[in-house]
């Protein structure tokens, strides 16, 4: 194998290195974007329970009703 074969056989596993490199770049900012939704919707939906629950007067509604045959 000459040496330019080599060069050029490099080469062409640096470019796709590069573009598996920037794939997996894509794809790790696409989840961290993902987790950052997933991380506010708890959020939110830990607030919505917290205020339910103090709505309620911290016990849940269903307890407190006496069922309809009574």
């Amino acid at each position: 194998m000459t040496t330019e074969a080599r060069m050029i056989e490099i080469e062409i596993k640096l470019t796709a290195q590069e573009d598996l490199l920037q794939a997996l770049n894509q794809q790790v900012y696409e989840q961290q974007k993902q987790i950052t939704e997933l991380k506010a919707l708890c959020a939110a939906l830990v607030k919505r329970l917290s205020e339910a629950a103090s709505d309620a007067g911290g016990a849940d509604a269903y307890t407190v009703e006496k069922p309809p045959h009574y």
